[in-house]
């Protein structure tokens, strides 16, 4: 499937472009399933929150009706959106009259094991540690080097993900996915004021909670915290809910929470 950008099809982009010279701008990596952009509103609801947050002067009524008709076209797969300020000269100050660009790009469902939902995965423990920005925390923006340097620490196929922390050593995320514990029956996840990314999927899970009466907390965990639970698992809005068995020295069992939180994801994703 063609790439189109700015709602024309394209596959190249101009070299004045500030998201490739300093990475300005934001993305959406969305799951497309029966021709349909799947938990839309909430890329759309991330994705103006950081439109807000960059001053970047986004249309999302257009970004809304470029990306269901692109889906639409797509039929199933994953869609990806990147946003950036659009073009601009030498230096880091922003043109007030810069106009967005937007980017979609089509990819095909990735194959992941089914293990990897059924019995769970191994993370590893990254040494790359997340800086803290407030004013970028919770954002899916494009400077994503830290995720880089992450990655590329592991290559064994024992594991499938990595846990990241900030350089005070909270635990934060994974390296594509948000991570939760449980601990006595309480749904926990890492506090993300300071920096990480606030998933949609993780989004989703604190709303089921909710609706489902699951007491569900947002707080600093440290390593130590992690030793102490009962279950944990990690979740972004592709693959769902993927159980986490161990990191480390630690183990952990696929509980009755994660399973019941699965289901529930599952029904979300296959529409």
């Amino acid at each position: 499937m063609v790439s189109r950008i700015d709602g024309l099809a394209a596959d190249s982009l101009a070299v004045k472009d500030r998201g490739l010279a300093y990475g300005d701008g934001l993305f959406e990596t969305v799951l497309v399933k029966a021709r349909q952009p799947v938990l839309f509103p909430r890329h759309l609801q991330r994705l103006a929150v950081g439109a807000q947050r960059l001053a970047l002067n986004l249309d999302l009524a257009l970004v809304d009706e470029e990306c269901c008709r692109f889906a639409a076209q797509l039929g199933e797969g994953v869609m990806k959106l990147i946003v950036t300020r659009g073009d601009g000269v030498r230096g880091y100050a922003p043109a007030s009259d810069a106009l967005p660009r937007r980017i979609l790009q089509a990819g095909p469902l990735p194959a992941y094991p089914e293990s990897h939902a059924e019995q769970g995965i191994k993370l590893f423990a990254c040494e790359t540690r997340l800086a803290e920005q407030p004013l970028l925390a919770g954002l899916k923006h494009l400077n994503r080097l830290e995720q880089v340097l992450a990655r590329g620490e592991w290559q064994s196929a024992e594991y499938a993900e990595g846990l990241m922390r900030d350089v005070s050593g909270r635990i934060v995320e994974a390296v594509y996915s948000n991570l939760f514990m449980v601990k006595g029956g309480v749904l926990l996840t890492p506090d993300l004021r300071r920096c990480g990314v606030a998933g949609v999927m993780r989004a989703e899970i604190l709303a089921l909670a909710e609706r489902e009466n699951m007491p569900a907390r947002e707080l600093d965990l440290q390593m130590s915290d992690l030793q102490k639970a009962d279950e944990v698992f990690v979740c972004n809005s592709v693959y769902g809910i993927w159980p986490v068995r161990g990191v480390e020295h630690m183990n952990w069992p696929v509980g009755p929470l994660t399973r019941k939180l699965q289901h529930l994801v599952r029904g979300l994703l296959d529409i």
